[in-house]
């Protein structure tokens, strides 16, 4: 007798649900939890931000400026690109570093962004099990140190989250304004940290 070996199958994904895998969710879920995420970027800008105000306006020695000016750049590069994680720690050093920072918190601060971003891994890269009756839904996420999150998240869940990050943003503009510096890339109150050259006609 010949082995015909196992049987095959392909999932049939034109009769999936609409909206698969999201179809078990209310479209206000989804629009929290993506407010959720859009805050958490704006979070990053501005982390980004005030790196770029602690490292520009520190005071350096003057033998030792050009060489704080080859550091500088790759830190503001770094601050485009790096995750959240790695946006707190540089952001933490750079206040540390600047002799004029007025923030008399910053471990309390950098505690709440710490755990801001924990939880900001679990709502981007959860996997979203269906609700229950109330409406709450556990992501599938385990943490690199093998933690399993089990809270129980619904709308009024993520709204908080949304709110206590924007207020987190909010701290970290102030730790910046605090010291009399406009917040870069607004047009709040203050002195202007980098103050672009005016262009001039050239004469021909």
């Amino acid at each position: 007798m010949v082995d015909a070996g196992p049987k095959r199958y392909l999932v049939n994904a034109v009769t999936l649900p609409g909206q698969f895998p999201t179809h078990w969710h209310p479209v206000a879920f989804w629009e929290a939890l993506g407010r959720v995420v859009a805050t958490f970027g704006f979070l990053e800008e501005v982390l980004g931000k005030a790196i770029f105000a602690f490292t520009a306006t520190r005071q350096h020695p003057q033998d030792e400026i050009e060489a704080a000016y080859e550091q500088w750049l790759p830190t503001l590069q770094r601050a485009l690109s790096n995750p959240l994680g790695g946006l707190i720690d540089t952001y933490s050093k750079a206040v540390r570093d600047n002799d004029k920072a007025t923030i008399a918190n910053l471990p309390e601060l950098v505690t709440d962004l710490r755990e801001a971003a924990d939880l900001r891994n679990v709502l981007c890269h959860g996997s979203w099990r269906a609700p229950d009756a109330q409406g709450r839904s556990v992501p599938l996420y385990v943490n690199k140190r093998d933690e399993i999150f089990t809270t129980p998240v619904d709308v009024a869940y993520l709204n908080q989250v949304r709110t206590h990050t924007a207020e987190l943003a909010c701290a970290i503009i102030n730790t910046v304004t605090h010291m009399g510096w406009q917040f870069p890339g607004s047009s709040g109150p203050g002195s202007e940290v980098f103050r672009r050259p005016i262009d001039t006609p050239s004469s021909s």
